[in-house]
């Protein structure tokens, strides 16, 4: 790997992951996705990852966030080994700890957007219920959104769904958030002030992991890691952007 440090602002691991490998038996031969992932992410940390179509990188984010089961190795996010969890107590503990954000948004088209974001709350009992809406409308005002708060998805533009849909995975207030390709269906102009939302939350302390083929987003994050073949095969970290 080239350029690799460990960054100065931050104080803790947040998140480890030691040679963690995903191989599915689906078809004639065992595809190996991921071979042996050593990774540590701190606290506070911008961390994008890059690579083409099929070289692990969406699986490294389902590792990440529990969405998939390594088939070797260790994850241990916040003090807790997500590879050892069942489903029940994994779907509890994502809830708690790593909002993900889709690139298709994934919002509940029946639900107005002030329903998608309480959903998250209800689910893992979190907040008092008469503080839950009071807690919703206040992100919906952090991404802009407060006036299209009983609004169906399908109202809204696509910039305004991915909006609705980071203040969906802020709901519980997690550490970490995690992103795949969160500006890859969106238009330059719209992808950019997504871009700043995230930069704003690296600011309040949030941890982002963002997959991303756009290597110009990539050089706006703090460390960019380059996955090939299913593994990290390099690795930059860039000053932190001020002011953008």
């Amino acid at each position: 790997m080239s350029e690799t440090a460990t960054p100065d602002s931050v104080d803790s691991t947040l998140l480890r992951l030691r040679g963690v490998v995903k191989t599915y038996d689906s078809g004639d031969v065992p595809f190996t996705a991921l071979k042996g992932i050593d990774l540590d992410v701190h606290t506070g940390e911008f961390v994008g990852i890059i690579g083409k179509s099929g070289s692990g990188k969406t699986t490294l984010i389902n590792m990440i966030t529990g969405i998939d089961h390594p088939t070797a190795g260790e994850i241990v996010i916040d003090g807790t080994p997500v590879h050892r969890l069942g489903e029940n107590d994994l779907a509890r503990w994502r809830g708690r700890t790593i909002g993900v954000v889709f690139q298709f948004f994934q919002l509940l088209p029946t639900l107005t957007v002030l329903e998608n974001i309480l959903l998250p709350m209800d689910f893992c009992h979190m907040w008092l219920p008469r503080e839950r809406v009071e807690r919703a409308m206040h992100l919906l005002e952090q991404v802009e959104l407060a006036d299209q708060a009983y609004k169906l998805p399908a109202a809204l533009s696509g910039g305004q769904q991915q909006r609705a849909a980071i203040a969906r995975a802020l709901a519980n207030d997690p550490p970490i958030l995690a992103a795949d390709e969160p500006t890859g269906n969106l238009d330059s102009k719209t992808a950019d002030a997504v871009f700043g939302l995230f930069e704003r939350l690296v600011e309040q302390h949030k941890t982002i992991i963002m997959v991303t083929h756009d290597n110009d987003m990539a050089k706006r994050v703090r460390r960019a890691l380059h996955v090939t073949d299913g593994e990290i095969t390099e690795e930059r970290v860039y000053r932190p952007r001020h002011g953008a």
